[in-house]
């Protein structure tokens, strides 16, 4: 998820201001599924009664993801739930203490910590991994001031180090949906999404590649669900909404400090990522922009992901790039 107040390698920010009926420019180009050659391998479709537990493992931590965020994640019905065909992400205003960290990075004794909000945070770590593909998660994300939905990736096994040297590739964070935005066209107050590539040194070395994204209606995400993906090969990433490319990204526009990423031009993103969705409550990037803080009114909110899907390229699982004339 986006750091904020962190040097970056160059914003490059895209509005999608098409209509349904204008053939996309060139740097927005349409890129559908059929015919590309994208091979379905792994997918959730959440038609259960409870979260498939041999594809998800729920996070419980306390410590604020490094972006002083206000939950509690916690493995409980409350803010986990299968209902109706979604995944259900719920975040409420409630005092809870936990763990602060989840496992793979807690402190000996992992000491408890109390928060403000609770919510509900899924990972396949430890379960499944890909290098390469197209990964595409269709969802509806919530409204307000205070709101902060991702669905991110991380290295399986971080080959490279701590964050970020390992990298990390965000397919979507929807930050304060609908609260009061001065750049914002439309009318309705922040209308976009974000996708993004952190790499780089650790902090304040650290380095990322992002793109703000509104839809082409400019109606804000929370009105309806959308599809948002990745596609990643050796070497190039792109990031599209609804099968628009909003963001594409090359090797030579990211990098790695870490010594064992000598002569592997694609490193970091060269290696095995996990998935992840979650639904934080503040944090810097959400309550240092719009109308700054978090609103009680925000909540309760819920994240519903219908579903999230992985595909590689049949004819060229190695490298990916086959798939992304």
């Amino acid at each position: 998820m986006t750091r904020t107040g962190l040097p970056k390698a160059g914003m490059l920010t895209a509005a999608l201001l098409l209509s349904g009926a204008t053939p996309p420019p060139e740097d927005q180009p349409l890129a559908p599924l059929e015919g590309r050659g994208w091979q379905l391998v792994w997918a959730d479709e959440f038609e259960g009664e409870a979260l498939d537990r041999s594809k998800w493992t729920p996070e419980e931590s306390c410590w604020g993801g490094g972006n002083f965020e206000r939950q509690c994640y916690t493995d409980r019905p409350d803010n986990i739930a299968v209902e109706n065909g979604l995944l259900l992400l719920k975040a409420k205003k409630e005092r809870f203490t936990g763990p602060a960290r989840p496992p793979e990075i807690a402190e000996p004794g992992n000491p408890r910590l109390t928060q403000s909000h609770t919510s509900g945070k899924v990972r396949t770590i430890g379960k499944h991994a890909w290098r390469y593909g197209r990964i595409e998660v269709r969802a509806k994300v919530p409204p307000g001031q205070g709101t902060w939905p991702a669905v991110w990736m991380m290295p399986d096994d971080p080959a490279y180090g701590a964050w970020p040297r390992s990298g990390e590739i965000d397919i979507l964070e929807a930050v304060n949906i609908g609260a009061k935005c001065k750049e914002c066209e439309g009318g309705r107050g922040e209308n976009r999404t974000i996708s993004a590539l952190h790499f780089g040194d650790f902090a304040p070395q650290n380095r990322y590649v992002d793109s703000r994204t509104a839809l082409p209606t400019r109606a804000l995400q929370s009105d309806d669900f959308h599809v948002y993906a990745v596609e990643w090969g050796e070497g190039l990433i792109r990031f599209l909404v609804d099968d628009r490319v909003h963001l594409t990204v090359t090797a030579d526009q990211w990098s790695t400090a870490a010594p064992k990423a000598k002569g592997k031009p694609a490193a970091p993103f060269d290696q095995p990522f996990y998935i992840m969705a979650d639904l934080a409550v503040g944090g810097r990037l959400s309550e240092e922009n719009n109308a700054k803080g978090v609103a009680p009114s925000s909540f309760p909110a819920q994240f519903a992901i219908d579903w999230i899907r992985v595909y590689q390229c049949a004819s060229d699982p190695e490298t990916g790039r086959a798939c992304m004339r």
